[in-house]
């Protein structure tokens, strides 16, 4: 095999003699100042041909490879253009200048704990694997080095690429390996290999890049895998992969090779771009560590813009990002940045469980405080976010589609005074979970479409976003949820929300749950839960303790009604303008009138003064349910309280109304008593036959009157009737009914009055009785 070795071991057959002195021990290619004895012309790796091109020292028997060992080969290694069919393979070597294999087409192409100054290698085409092992390739900033230092300029070429290892154009038929090495360009790139095509895999396990690692419109069969990989370039790109192709995973997390105190997590210091990036399996960055500079100036000068939904200092850009598998962001991942992924789509499940996500909170409009961004985003599977943990800064999802739950339990997101976590028109087709969190902000569903159930319970919503119309800890505004909206309480977490509740407008197709809730309010606004024009199967409005606020139920309706005391307890009433129930969830018993004189106490004391609307609705619902007569008891009521307000209103007529409420109430119950007017009728009836047959007229003593007893007859035609006044009261209260008694009998003075007070009484009350009797009947029918 041809090369060149420095050591004592056996050599192949017609290999030849080994360069150097054998008794040198292995050259150590990281020392800067390496031992003359060890020092190889590139030169004499080469024998010129005859046609120009380099001839390489071998037999034909040998297999294909060119290795050289334990060298530090000075000048440059210049293999720009050269067609050889050769694997070259350097081992422990230390090169004076970076190799040139510009458009060369190579077998391969190995370096393995070697020290390099950098590594030219565009538009290179090998059949087999490029390989930077344990290696290390520094460019020194001082220096000048064609295609891999800054230029001046005044003679840099525009184009002209600026890395330490350069593999643009490269098309490499196996794999790039660049497993532990180190690669440092403190004044550029430390990879660039735009549209690099590589048939099997970039393998870079515990790579540390110093510099940008650029690999925009690059295309591999394999994987992509940069577990352990440490990735600096602070106020720039980490690493740029712009439209890149993936036809595996892309793995960045941890490298668990050797003992468990070895394992090692990947780290970014700078952005990880990747818009427009296609990825056929995952990505998977579980552990990572990734951070740019929050306290520097913007990152990049293309996010120096205007734009509210840019974020100018991002950890991970990933807009319009195509992952057919899982993107796990998640289990220990550390973010100081945003994780920005607007209009990506995502095959199957984002994850973010046990992630922790900040950043700098935003002091001026726009705040630029967004830690995730996921605007536009289609998710086939869930979003899995138990335990995530976003210290500061906002989680925004607006019109996401998610194609399973939403799972976001025991999480805690802490952005206080500011929406911290914001879905407007969101489509989730499962659950939304987000129970036993910690919130501090506003939690904003406007407009979601769910379509299972949102579930809230023992979640702590504080400290919510002060805005000029509203302001609430919880804003699920016009949202459509599938089955139950749950804000309850879970075991020994009650649900808080101290800024209270917006429902407006919501559907719910099964129940809205405030069981054992805390509401509360801000001052500005004083609504602790708004609840107009919900519609549901069911609420279930039991809280734990009275609402600090007031509570809008305006244009709401629901099928079954549970509620009690603490709610009707309001601390600010209740609008109940048109709240429209079928049923209670707990059905009063017909005999029980404390019961209903409770309810009837607890709705007028929820209400700012009278409206009629709300008793209408309580009766309406307890005569659906059949109890007609606990019905007229809250229509009786609600006449009293009608008076009282009229009282009010009238101020100095105020006492002559309360006397005819008062006459009304205890004659005829306002006509839903008609048992009063009968009893009145009889009462009447005892009165006046006392009156009219104990009395005597003293018409008997004129003589042009006809007597008849005690009473004078009004003709004289009329001598065989007799006077009976039992008969004649009754023709006196009966009204229309004539039984010949009271047209036929003189009367005068005051029984004259008399007998029209009873003729007038009698209207009313057999009126009464009359309507009473007819409802009965209209009921049986």
């Amino acid at each position: 095999m041809p090369g060149f070795r420095r050591n004592n071991g056996p050599r192949d057959p017609g290999e030849g003699e080994p360069n150097g002195d054998a008794s040198l021990p292995p050259l150590d290619p990281f020392d800067p100042n390496p031992d003359k004895r060890y020092e190889v012309p590139a030169s004499e790796l080469m024998k010129p041909g005859t046609t120009g091109l380099l001839r390489w020292r071998r037999q034909a028997t040998n297999a294909p490879i060119v290795q050289v060992e334990d060298a530090y080969i000075t000048g440059t290694l210049d293999l720009r253009a050269a067609d050889i069919k050769y694997l070259f393979r350097f081992e422990r070597c230390r090169f004076e200048h970076p190799p040139d294999v510009r458009e060369a087409h190579l077998l391969g192409l190995v370096f393995r704990k070697c020290w390099l100054p950098g590594l030219k290698a565009r538009n290179l085409r090998t059949r087999n694997d490029v390989r930077l092992i344990r290696s290390v390739v520094h460019v020194d900033g001082e220096h000048e080095i064609e295609e891999t230092t800054v230029q001046r300029g005044d003679d840099r070429e525009r184009g002209m690429p600026n890395a330490a290892v350069n593999l643009t154009d490269a098309v490499i038929e196996g794999s790039v390996v660049l497993t532990r090495t180190v690669i440092s360009h403190p004044r550029g790139k430390a990879i660039q290999a735009d549209r690099v095509n590589i048939v099997g895999a970039l393998l870079a396990y515990r790579l540390v890049a110093n510099g940008e690692v650029r690999i925009p419109g690059m295309r591999a069969g394999g994987n992509v895998n940069f577990s352990g990989a440490t990735l600096n370039n602070r106020d720039g790109f980490a690493l740029n992969g712009n439209g890149i192709h993936i036809g595996g995973s892309l793995l960045c997390e941890v490298d668990n090779y050797g003992p468990a105190a070895q394992r090692k997590r990947f780290s970014a210091s700078g952005i990880m771009f990747l818009p427009s990036a296609t990825v056929d399996s995952d990505i998977i960055m579980r552990e990572a560590k990734l951070s740019v500079n929050q306290a520097g100036p913007i990152v990049v000068d293309a996010w120096k813009s205007n734009d509210p939904y840019i974020d100018p200092r991002p950890v991970l850009v990933a807009d319009r990002l195509t992952v057919n598998g899982n993107l796990e962001l998640s289990d220990g991942l550390q973010a100081t940045g945003t994780l920005r992924m607007v209009n990506a789509r995502i095959g199957g499940s984002l994850r973010l469980a046990g992630a922790e996500v900040q950043v700098v909170r935003g002091r001026s409009i726009p705040y630029y405080d967004r830690a995730i961004h996921l605007d536009g985003t289609t998710i086939g599977g869930d979003i899995e976010a138990t335990s995530l943990r976003v210290p500061s800064g906002q989680l925004r999802m607006a019109d996401i589609t998610v194609g399973g739950n939403v799972l976001a339990w025991n999480s805690m997101f802490l952005h206080p005074r500011r929406d911290v976590f914001s879905a407007r028109r969101a489509k989730i087709a499962g659950n939304f979970q987000l129970t036993d969190a910690t919130v501090q902000g506003t939690l904003r569903l406007q407009g979601a479409e769910v379509g299972g159930s949102v579930n809230l319970f023992g979640t702590s919503l504080t400290e919510p976003g002060a805005r000029t119309n509203t302001s609430y800890s919880l804003d699920v505004r016009t949202a459509r949820i599938g089955r139950d909206l749950v804000l309850t309480e879970n075991k020994e977490r009650p649900f808080v929300a101290q800024g209270g509740v917006n429902l407006d407008g919501a559907q719910v197709a099964r129940r809205v749950d405030f069981r054992g809730a805390r509401l509360g309010s801000l001052p500005q606004h004083g609504i602790a839960l708004d609840g107009s024009d919900v519609s549901a199967d069911e609420f279930l409005l039991t809280p734990a303790t009275p609402p600090d606020g007031r509570i809008v139920l305006r244009r709401a309706h629901c099928g079954t009604l549970g509620d009690n005391e603490a709610f009707w307890a309001s601390t600010a009433g209740i609008e109940l303008e048109d709240f429209r129930y079928d049923a209670l969830q707990e059905d009063i018993a017909l005999d029980d009138d404390r019961a209903i004189d409770h309810r009837i106490v607890l709705l007028r004391k929820a209400m700012d003064g009278y409206r009629p609307g709300p008793y209408d609705q309580l009766a309406a619902t307890l005569r659906a349910s059949g109890n007609e007569e606990h019905a007229s008891t809250v229509l009786l009521k609600k006449q009293q309280f009608r008076y009282v307000a009229l009282a009010k209103g009238f101020k100095f007529f105020g006492p002559g109304v309360h006397v005819w409420s008062w006459l009304q109430r205890s004659m005829v119950g306002y006509g839903f008593r008609p048992v009063r007017a009968l009893g009145w009728l009889l009462t009447l009836l005892v009165l006046g036959s006392l009156y009219f047959g104990l009395g005597v007229d003293d018409c008997i003593t004129k003589p042009n009157l006809t007597v008849s007893g005690p009473r004078c007859l009004v003709n004289q035609d009329d001598t065989g009737l007799q006077w009976n006044p039992v008969l004649y009261t009754i023709d006196l209260l009966i009204p229309i009914v004539d039984f010949g008694n009271k047209s036929r009998w003189y009367m005068h003075g005051m029984d004259n009055w008399v007998a029209a007070g009873f003729t007038a009484s009698g209207w009313v009350l057999a009126t009464t009785v009359a309507a009473g009797i007819s409802r009965m009947l209209r009921r049986d029918n």
